[in-house]
Parts: C-alpha cells; sequence; structure tokens
C-alpha cells in the first residue's frame, strides 16, 4: 500500500488546463484511462505542451484532471498561465484560483499502486482530518511533478501529488 508522506495546503492562481477532454466512455478494459497516457507518450503530445508558459516549479507537471458533472471528465494535460495559448489539436479551459489541499503519495508506480479509489478515499480522509472542505464539485487532480514522481528512489519509490480544490 502507498504511504501518505505530507498533507499541505497551497494556493492555486488562475490556470488554464490545456489538453484532452475525456469521458467515461474512453475508459480502458479496466475501467482507468492508462491506455490513453500511453497514446500520449507514443504520440507526443506533451511536447507541443512543454514549451507553453508553466506555472512555478512546485505548481507544474503532467495532470490527471478530472471533475464530476453531468458527466464524469477526465483530462490529460497541463495546467498554464491564464492566458496562455492553445495549441491546435488540444481543448482547454479555465479554472479559478483558489486553495487545494495536496497529499504526497509515495509508492511504486510500476505495480499501480498510487492510483484508483483506495488512494483517492485515503487522501480525502487525510485532507478532511485536517480541517479542510473538500469542493465536491471542484477539480481534484494527480499532478506528476518533476522530479518528485519522474526520480524513483533506492527502493523505486516515487511521489504523486494528489490534489482536491477546497471549499471556500
Amino acid at each position: 500500500m502507498p504511504e501518505i508522506i505530507k498533507v499541505y495546503r497551497e494556493s492555486l492562481p488562475a490556470v488554464r488546463l490545456v489538453g484532452k477532454r475525456y469521458t467515461d466512455k474512453d475508459r480502458g478494459p479496466q475501467g482507468m484511462y492508462a491506455h490513453l497516457w500511453g497514446e500520449w507518450f507514443e504520440k507526443g503530445y506533451f511536447a507541443a505542451l512543454e514549451p507553453l508558459p508553466q506555472l512555478p516549479d512546485e505548481m507544474n507537471g503532467y495532470l490527471g484532471c478530472m471533475r464530476m458533472g453531468e458527466e464524469f471528465e477526465y483530462w490529460i494535460g497541463m495546467f498554464t498561465t491564464a492566458e496562455g495559448p492553445v495549441p491546435e489539436g488540444f481543448d482547454s479551459i479555465s479554472i479559478p484560483a483558489g486553495d487545494i489541499g495536496v497529499c504526497w503519495v509515495k509508492g511504486r508506480e510500476d505495480t499501480g499502486e498510487l492510483y484508483g479509489h483506495e488512494v483517492h478515499t485515503e487522501c480525502t480522509k487525510q485532507i478532511r482530518e485536517q480541517g479542510w472542505v473538500i469542493n465536491e464539485q471542484g477539480w481534484f487532480f494527480e499532478r506528476y511533478n518533476c522530479p518528485r514522481f519522474t526520480d524513483p528512489d533506492g527502493e523505486g519509490n516515487v511521489v504523486l501529488d494528489y490534489c482536491f480544490y477546497l471549499a471556500s
């Protein structure tokens, strides 16, 4: 089981999420979106986004952004500044400034233990234990920060940021 090693509150500026939007219809055989991440790396989609204006170091990284609405939304992409351009072939959505609760989840990426319902549930529990209220209509996202996620430790563990927009 992965371990939550840090929980903190972070203020994000207004951002533009640039990427591609998916729904439940796009889920793979196990109900996940891993096959779409594979497509992103195979087709080099991130290469078109990396030159966009970036947020400060702590806030950067590839993203899996989710939101519950009339239908579930799952976006793969990156945050850029609110005024950042949108490359051809990509979608975008503006997200207002707000505070997020962040959990650093340490574990092995290659086993899949960093993803799924159990991790989501444990992170929501940890956020609520801080006295913070999650915006149930807001965004939540996995942030694959470099180098925390990209450089495994000696035991093969990486750190995934699991983030939730908080109620005002």
